[in-house]
């Protein structure tokens, strides 16, 4: 683990006042030598923490027959009838709500076609457009694996955030969380480290402390 990660980790819990609630940890990350109005540059990453986000995770599936029986055994949060798309597209506010209620959304890809045209002006500008179910996709193993995701997007934007857990978390966690997006980033941005200028890890309503 990168010693400078958890000394900033640490550094926000022991000096940042405690509040009366459970405030979330998250990263500002400033990019640097990229052009982010040219969309292949910018980030649009789902990226799994290994310790998730310290909170639950809502996740609506879009299916119908055996599909949906499986996801709602595996925990989805609502399971949505894709008869229901048209209705949803034609009550902005019921898409708005929809849209504000859970964290992620997956579809099976039949009715991927029918929500980009319904839904895609709702759920597409907050990053929640559905991830596709591929019949080769077991449906428990999606939702699993999206309970422990982030979505992390730039727009067109040189600073932005990330959430990475919660201040109850363990430090050792929060900073293997704060590597693995790190490492994600490095990955996906056209010079790598090169275009990250700084990344600072701070508290909802505390200090930050400098991790890149």
């Amino acid at each position: 683990m990168d010693e400078q990660t958890i000394n900033a980790v640490n550094t926000i819990l022991d000096e940042s006042p405690h509040r009366g609630f459970e405030e979330g940890v998250e990263l500002a990350i400033n990019l640097k030598n990229i052009d982010l109005s040219q969309p292949r540059f910018r980030v649009d990453e789902e990226i799994i923490l290994p310790h998730g986000l310290g909170r639950p995770i809502s996740v609506a599936v879009f299916a119908r027959g055996e599909t949906a029986i499986v996801a709602d055994k595996a925990g989805a949060d609502l399971v949505i009838d894709p008869d229901l798309i048209d209705e949803y597209g034609d009550d902005k506010n019921k898409a708005r709500g929809l849209a504000n209620a859970h964290d992620f959304f997956i579809a099976e890809t039949a009715y991927m076609p029918a929500i980009g045209k319904k839904l895609g002006a709702i759920l597409g500008p907050r990053g929640k457009m559905p991830e596709p179910l591929t019949p080769d996709k077991d449906i428990a193993q999606v939702i699993n694996k999206i309970r422990n995701s982030i979505r992390v997007r730039s727009k067109d934007r040189k600073t932005f955030h990330a959430p990475v857990g919660r201040r109850n978390m363990p430090a050792d966690e929060l900073a293997e969380n704060i590597e693995a997006v790190i490492i994600r980033l490095e990955d996906v941005l056209d010079k790598g480290a090169q275009n990250i200028r700084s990344v600072y890890v701070t508290t909802t309503m505390g200090k930050s402390a400098k991790v890149r």
